[in-house]
């Protein structure tokens, strides 16, 4: 840790995703700060890209910050244009607050990620019908499970009922 201050020119990107349209390069701040209960990054999104598919959190609540750029907020079942100095808020639920950033600008989208920090997180993914769990402390996690809503089994699927 060098402190409780980082200047952003200061980070590295430790997050490069090329998959398509989603790539993006991110560069965590948390642990550089000595954050505990808050994670922090910083995200450049280039043109006409997303950082990741359209999702809810049943966990962790985000928060951004656009910095520079501009582009739209699909937010539920709505779209919402974004610009420089915007604030979003990402709460916690289902498909009503499924969200995801894309980069419809003709520059590098620059923005700044905060959520909450939490050891059980379950993901859903209205676009696609997928499923996350994921549990243990970050960096560590102990389960990390992605899977179709449509595999749903029955409670008891699997198990010797005698």
């Amino acid at each position: 840790m060098s402190g409780p201050i980082l200047n952003l020119d200061a980070l590295d990107f430790d997050d490069v995703e090329e998959n398509g349209i989603y790539t993006s390069r991110r560069a965590t701040i948390s642990d550089l700060i000595g954050a505990r209960k808050l994670g922090y990054n910083l995200t450049v999104l280039p043109p006409g890209k997303v950082q990741c598919p359209f999702h809810s959190h049943h966990g962790e609540e985000e928060m951004f910050f656009i910095l520079e750029g501009e582009g739209e907020l699909r937010f539920g079942a709505e779209r919402h244009p974004i610009r420089a100095m915007d604030v979003i808020a990402c709460p916690t639920g289902g498909a009503e607050v499924a969200h995801q950033i894309v980069n419809t600008g003709r520059v590098d989208m620059r923005y700044l990620a905060v959520s909450n920090l939490v050891e059980i997180e379950t993901c859903e993914y209205p676009d696609s019908g997928k499923i996350s769990v994921v549990a243990g402390p970050r960096g560590a996690r102990t389960v990390r499970h992605l899977f179709r809503k449509v595999d749903e089994v029955d409670y008891y699927h699997g198990e010797s009922t005698r």
